[in-house]
């Protein structure tokens, strides 16, 4: 089964998924850079409406990267609550979203870590996946299944490799854009991509795709 095969998720009412693999369309860029400079100068109307803009695109990421919607508005809104406090250190203000979907995904991934570290221990048990809240609505019960097993199985796996491999194949991520998202080097990225793939695939799990462009 090749990458195009996986079944596409579906997205959370009002949101909207960022076009270029993470880059805001250009009018919507422009708006960003207003509302940044308005809000750099507290105007907290004007972060009220950075939050309206991205939070659909946040819940997202969160909900497909865990696999289920647990935790995923308070991960969303300590991402905004980092965003403020750090607004000053965006350097590009057009890359709002991008630099606001690194946050979700360290938040995510200190929250992935967490519960494997419990889960080791005896002191939880693997959260159940929300095919309702990641599968399309049209996608067929043979897809729906193997999405099943995919999450199952990476919720195995250490946190860096889950993400960077559900970014890439779940999100369909450019490479470039999922080692900026994870902050770490494009090498690093690939390694963690290729390893996830191996156990998945090692596991019975069709191969997603082997195109790393």
């Amino acid at each position: 089964m090749s990458s195009d095969a996986v079944p596409r998720l579906r997205l959370i009412p009002g949101s909207a998924l960022p076009t270029e693999q993470g880059t805001p369309k250009a009018d919507s860029a422009v708006d960003d850079q207003r509302l940044i400079a308005r809000a750099l100068r507290s105007d907290l109307l004007a972060f009220e409406l950075l939050y309206r803009r991205h939070s659909g695109f946040a819940l997202n990421l969160a909900v497909r990267i865990q696999g289920s919607a647990n935790d995923a508005e308070d991960i969303v809104h300590d991402a905004f609550l980092k965003a403020s406090q750090r607004l000053s250190e965006l350097r590009e203000a057009s890359a709002f979203r991008p630099w606001l979907g690194s946050i979700v995904v360290r938040l995510v991934r200190t929250r992935l870590r967490r519960q494997r570290l419990l889960r080791s221990f005896g002191l939880a048990s693997a959260e159940p996946i929300e095919l309702d809240a990641i599968a399309s609505p049209n996608a067929d019960p043979e897809s729906r299944v193997l999405l099943a097993q995919v999450y199952s199985l990476l919720q195995t796996l250490p946190a860096d490799e889950r993400i960077a491999w559900t970014l890439r194949y779940v999100d369909h991520h450019r490479l470039e854009v999922v080692a900026k998202l994870v902050d770490c080097s494009l090498a690093t990225a690939k390694r963690r991509i290729l390893r996830a793939q191996r156990f998945l695939t090692e596991h019975f799990v069709p191969a997603f795709g082997e195109d790393e462009r």
